[in-house]
């Protein structure tokens, strides 16, 4: 499993982060009190002990990523791209995304096809290339004191 990377208003950190995800196979945080500014979860596709790396070129056979998680709330699921030459994973890029809903009492398996990855969803938006894929940020823009985000399980 790759290491996880946070940034933001929360109370835990990389470390803990990622401990918990080894003895418990959940990447879990929490929102501070009076979180300013937003919360940003990501991981990258090919593992890496860095928050860059080379992308990732999925097979063409791959057709949706399937995510196990819990949440109060939306979450925007951004699927980074690297590089136009595929070589680096650098922070800017393209960032198509979909919104991952709520799901505040119980863990929800959902099943998103690459499709769905448009850039600022927008329906004519640019649609995510899977042979250049980077990382997922998990980004929640406007949290709430206590807002929980678990994630069990990235599949694709």
């Amino acid at each position: 499993m790759n290491k996880w990377f946070i940034a933001g208003p929360v109370k835990e950190n990389e470390k803990t982060i990622n401990s918990i995800r080894l003895e418990k196979g959940i990447v879990s945080v929490t929102a501070k009190d009076n979180p300013k500014g937003e919360i940003e979860l990501n991981v990258m596709i090919t593992a890496s002990e860095t928050n860059d790396g080379i992308s990732t070129n999925l097979s063409s056979e791959s057709k949706y990523v399937e995510i196990t998680y819990q949440s109060t709330q939306i979450i925007k699921l951004q699927a980074r791209e690297g590089n136009p030459e595929g070589t680096g994973c650098v922070h800017g890029g393209s960032h198509p995304r979909v919104s991952l809903p709520a799901s505040p009492n119980h863990f929800r398996t959902i099943k998103i096809p690459w499709l769905n990855f448009k850039q600022d969803e927008l329906p004519d938006g640019k649609v995510l290339d899977i042979h250049n894929l980077c990382k997922f940020n998990f980004v929640n823009y406007s949290p709430v004191s206590g807002d929980v985000l678990r994630i069990k399980s990235v599949f694709f």
